[in-house]
């Protein structure tokens, strides 16, 4: 392949990376902001996307088709950790009845690359796929726990963050304590903290040399489950099969 085409390619990565659950849509003009391309190249690379059958085009709006889910299957179907993660999610949610997730640290954010639905769906957002913040979620405070102290540093010189409800820790030393007691505790709990009514809780997965490469994780809402229940009930399951996760790696 040509110089040319490879950039190319990067570009339409780029495109496709720019759709996420706050722009579902773009125009010409929203791709080029988003990805820093000129509108000309942003206009080329949205049109071979629809010819290619990736995304379509309403006269203004470009949107993504239910082709780019092959571009994640790709890596779901045959990546060794998704595969690994399904039978220990699938053993967590069958024990407490509730989904269970694996995410790992993508930019800023946590991106879940596993899942095991439980019959009490809630509606979370959370899916293969799907990303949320680190510094609001259980999921990134264990995931910031693999920072070393200026990786970290660097992290926290973003604050103040967003808050996303009342309860959201917004300044650097907020989210650094939340990261420290997760350290400290082999685990992190999130009380409505991403979301109001919403209690997550989420506990390492260890490679055999030590290295910090994932997160399981379970959500439930607060109008069910206590975070004492996460902590006595959920935790110790969801240790065994981390433990058991990260010995397979």
């Amino acid at each position: 392949m040509t110089a040319e085409g490879m950039a190319g390619l990067a570009k339409g990565l780029a495109i496709l990376e720019a759709f996420g659950d706050g722009t579902p849509r773009l125009t010409i003009s929203d791709a080029s902001r988003a990805t820093g391309l000129s509108r000309a190249a942003a206009r080329r690379c949205l049109n071979t996307l629809t010819e290619l059958g990736y995304v379509t085009f309403d006269g203004k709006f470009f949107a993504p088709t239910p082709r780019i889910l092959r571009i994640g299957a790709t890596y779901t179907e045959s990546a060794a950790l998704p595969k690994l993660a399904q039978p220990h999610l699938a053993a967590i949610r069958d024990s407490i009845d509730e989904s269970a997730s694996l995410a790992v640290r993508y930019d800023n954010d946590s991106l879940f690359i596993a899942r095991s639905e439980g019959t009490r769906i809630i509606n979370t957002g959370i899916r293969v796929g799907a990303r949320i913040p680190l510094y609001a979620s259980a999921t990134g405070h264990v995931l910031l726990g693999s920072l070393d102290p200026t990786e970290l540093a660097d992290y926290l010189a973003a604050a103040p963050f967003p808050a996303r409800t009342p309860k959201t820790p917004t300044a650097a030393v907020e989210v650094e304590d939340r990261i420290q007691a997760a350290r400290a505790a082999g685990m992190a709990i999130n009380s409505e903290e991403l979301e109001v009514g919403l209690l997550s809780i989420s506990v390492p997965v260890h490679d055999p040399d030590g290295q910090l490469v994932a997160a399981v994780s379970v959500s439930a809402s607060s109008s069910r489950v206590t975070v004492d229940e996460l902590r006595d009930r959920f935790a110790p399951v969801m240790k065994v099969h981390a433990a058991a996760l990260g010995r397979q790696l």
